[in-house]
């Protein structure tokens, strides 16, 4: 175990920001983490469990630790006809473990192909994609409390999953530092094709009886198509939530924009697309300084080259501005602002 002064974050975080960290160091299993955690020098500043930096934007130099999670491993633990239980290090990189389990035939995490970011941040995050969220497929998690060094199991329903969000983005945030994730997946999959433009894709593969793989080739398809590839233009895949209105004030939109978009969420609400809503502010493609939007999905920012966090932070803000003044709708953040 080692800790490095001083350190870098720029190659860390998939924006590029280059802001620097008091203490950086790795940790490959749980024995060298909890020797972290101990460190003397260390043990009562802030610390920062980094996983693949996808989904945070540093704004400013790092007065803590920066702790990155490296425990590997994926393994099948237990299977009967109809189920297989995965175990997967918190430190693999997501798009790895859904290709572990495509690969053999497994159903479950196939709309979730390409995500960035680590297996340990997916649950964090509640990540998901085209009518999928991680919470449909994951069991339970192990993590060790970063104050005492204690372990503890967390059930799905521990994990109290919302819209992009868990107890740890609220209760427990930076609490805890999750070690491995345990999945159920279907032996015979049942496939969620009807969201966004998987079943046109699939009509373009000439795919009519599509396979997990099948799925998982026209996600990353789409995705290839309309989002960028971080280490070419750095960025942190969708920066804002798809905000959940009122039907009442949904129905008020629809009257002024006919064609406005909209998916089904939670009884008595309306999911509309960030995205739209930005382009239809004319943010799509736009630049300012060295930050911007990108030129085929407006929920996406970009970093034109030297942009610093804060340029960025400053773009959300003013297209979070626009938004409310002209949808009357407030967007959320999905990346952490540091």
């Amino acid at each position: 175990m080692e800790i490095k002064s001083d350190v870098s974050l720029k190659k860390y975080n998939t924006f590029g920001i280059d802001v620097n960290t008091k203490g950086y160091t790795q940790f490959k299993n749980e024995s060298e983490l909890l020797e972290i955690l101990n460190n003397e020098e260390y043990k009562n500043l802030p610390k920062l469990v980094l996983g693949g930096g996808s989904n945070i934007l540093f704004t400013k130099d790092f007065d803590g630790l920066v702790m990155h999670n490296q425990i590997k491993g994926i393994e099948i633990i237990g299977q009967n006809d109809t189920s297989v239980y995965i175990k997967a290090g918190a430190g693999e990189l997501w798009h790895d473990l859904v290709l572990y389990t495509v690969t053999r035939g497994f159903g479950g995490l196939e709309n979730l192909s390409l995500i960035p970011g680590s297996v340990g941040a997916a649950p964090v995050q509640n990540i998901g994609a085209y009518g999928v969220e991680i919470k449909d497929c994951m069991e339970s998690l192990e993590a060790i409390h970063i104050a005492t060094g204690d372990k503890a199991v967390f059930t799905n329903q521990d994990c109290l999953f919302g819209y992009r969000d868990s107890i740890f983005k609220q209760h427990f945030k930076g609490k805890f530092v999750i070690t491995n994730v345990f999945f159920k997946l279907e032996k015979n999959p049942h496939l969620n094709i009807s969201y966004g433009a998987i079943t046109d894709t699939l009509k373009e593969m000439n795919v009519f009886k599509p396979t997990v793989k099948d799925v998982s080739d026209a996600v990353i398809h789409i995705r290839k198509s309309k989002l960028p590839d971080p280490s070419v233009i750095g960025n942190a895949g969708s920066f804002f939530k798809n905000p959940e209105i009122p039907e009442e004030q949904f129905a008020k939109l629809k009257l002024q924009y006919p064609t406005i978009p909209f998916f089904p969420c939670e009884p008595g609400k309306v999911k509309v697309p960030a995205g739209w809503l930005n382009e239809q502010c004319g943010w799509k493609g736009k630049v300012i300084g060295n930050a911007g939007v990108h030129k085929n999905q407006a929920l996406v920012l970009i970093n034109c080259g030297k942009a610093s966090g804060e340029e960025i932070k400053n773009l959300s803000l003013e297209i979070k501005k626009s938004v409310t003044e002209k949808f009357g709708i407030e967007l959320e953040t999905e990346v952490n602002i540091l």
